[in-house]
């Protein structure tokens, strides 16, 4: 079985659509969603609406990060692969069976779902919303290797997957999205493989609801360097 994990913050415009579109996938599965203090009407969707869709619903009292949700999740974990997916329309759940695989053919305990593999370029500047975002993805992940000795091409993607075992193994500190470059680099100082597979995907601007700016990336940095030699 497979647990999907949701941490949202105001995702009013796009809940509703990422949970049919779970739904949807011929897999059996299990929907945790955590909602991270939102005020704009999502908290009343999922009470309500959504309600029979989700197997749990966890209500923050105060907004925490993505990573607080994240690690409240990891006990009602009941699947044997873990999925990290965001509330926004993104990242595709028609990509779990292809990111699944690897995990159920025992080749790896980690998967991440690359926006950039297998890509005639590199990068495309309509999907990642800014030039700004593209460059810093780049070097973040270029930093990422370096430190954990890995060869991914994309560090910081959302569609993380894990065996569920490992995945409650691991020791999650950070709050935000700093969950990201903190998971990376504990998972490779525990000299586990992660794989890559080429995922679909379509980023939101500022305007539409992204939510991580600049200050991230200083973030996501300081992360790297603190988990890999403090």
């Amino acid at each position: 079985m497979l647990t999907v994990l949701i941490p949202c913050y105001n995702e009013k415009k796009t809940i509703s659509k990422i949970i049919k579109k779970i739904k949807l996938q011929k897999i059996r599965k299990q929907i945790i969603v955590i909602d991270d203090y939102s005020n704009d009407g999502t908290r009343l969707i999922l009470k309500k609406k959504l309600k029979k869709s989700i197997d749990r619903l966890i209500l923050n009292k105060k907004n925490l990060g993505k990573g607080a949700c994240i690690n409240s999740a990891k006990k009602f974990i009941k699947g044997d692969i873990v999925i990290i997916q965001d509330a926004d329309l993104e990242y595709s759940p028609k990509d779990y069976p292809r990111l699944i695989r690897p995990i159920q053919n025992k080749k790896t305990n980690i998967v991440y779902g690359s926006r950039v593999l297998g890509k005639k370029k590199r990068y495309y500047s309509n999907e990642f919303s800014s030039n700004f975002r593209i460059f810093a993805n780049h070097i973040l992940t270029i930093i990422s290797n370096f430190l954990n000795n890995q060869k991914l091409t994309d560090a910081h993607t959302c569609y993380k997957v894990f065996k569920s075992k490992l995945f409650k193994k691991i020791n999650l500190e950070e709050k935000g999205f700093s969950f990201c470059p903190e998971v990376t680099t504990k998972v490779s100082l525990m000299n586990e493989k992660i794989i890559e597979i080429p995922i679909s995907y379509k980023g939101r601007t500022y305007s539409e609801g992204k939510k991580i700016n600049f200050m991230d990336g200083i973030i996501a940095l300081k992360t790297l360097i603190k988990y890999r030699f403090f």
